[in-house]
């Protein structure tokens, strides 16, 4: 890891493609039966064969409104696959049936924030009165590594939950004349996000948050994909967040997509396909 104005440069995981499109049913209309079976049978066998990548998740999904019909949600950690499977997609269930009306393109990884061993040490060490080398020392340390290691993998290398409420958006950090995130001190952004991160832990359980970046990559700076049990945990988990001085002060978020993670012959019939 190397450093940037105080900041950890965060280590970068899988690609994390967003792909969303209308169905165009005039033209799936003019397709016989026998072509329209053809068609899903073609995708079906893709979503199937991409799954079976290593290291590679794809996700289908119903989009709640007229936002889009259909999307998708691929991790993988190569970028010639990533763009591979996006044309096959595309072209899936026949020339011009799928069009494309949003896309988004990320990295997984770590937050640039986080505590490091070291200063979780002196966190002991200063605040809590843990001496050095002790065994309650020792054993507390050892505790915060396993954690670490567990946040590491869910933020660089996560598993995607089968819950079937999905919510995208973008969002970047304000360069505003009066709220600039980027010329705070490195302590205070760290001192927010920290705050922040604990409006988001409450959740825990009730959403999951995948967080991906985005900076030279895509339109804005992060993309932020939630994943509940119901919509009213994403309303929950948004409204309480918007309160918080990062995103209250200096915060702008793209445009939502609301989703329902289904399997592919359900997603079929939802579309009347």
């Amino acid at each position: 890891m190397t450093e940037t104005n105080g900041a950890l440069i965060p280590e970068q995981g899988w690609h994390c493609l967003h792909l969303f499109y209308h169905i165009e049913f005039g033209q799936w209309q003019l397709l016989t039966p026998e072509e329209q079976i053809a068609a899903k049978t073609r995708l079906a066998s893709l979503v199937q064969e991409v799954r079976a990548l290593e290291s590679t998740q794809l996700l289908t999904l119903s989009v709640v409104t007229p936002k889009a019909d259909l999307a998708f949600i691929l991790i993988t950690p190569d970028l010639h696959v990533a763009n591979r499977i996006e044309k096959q997609l595309s072209l899936a269930l026949g020339p011009d049936v799928l069009v494309p009306v949003y896309s988004y393109l990320s990295l997984t990884e770590e937050s640039e924030y986080r505590t490091s061993m070291d200063e979780y040490a002196g966190i002991l060490e200063r605040e809590q009165n843990v001496e050095h080398g002790s065994a309650e020392f020792e054993k507390a340390i050892a505790a915060f590594d396993e954690r670490m290691k567990h946040y590491r993998q869910e933020r660089v290398n996560p598993t995607l939950p089968d819950w079937p409420v999905v919510c995208f958006y973008n969002m970047s950090k304000r360069r505003g004349e009066q709220r600039n995130w980027y010329t705070l001190p490195f302590e205070e952004r760290r001192k927010l996000m920290l705050g922040h991160g604990a409006v988001g832990r409450q959740f825990a359980g009730k959403v999951k948050q995948l967080i991906t970046g985005s900076s030279g990559l895509d339109d804005a700076e992060w993309g932020v994909t939630l994943f509940a049990r119901d919509t009213f945990q994403i309303k929950s988990i948004v409204y309480q967040m918007r309160f918080d001085p990062v995103s209250a002060e200096y915060a702008d978020f793209g445009e939502f997509y609301i989703a329902l993670q289904l399997p592919l012959d359900e997603l079929f019939r939802r579309l009347q396909l």
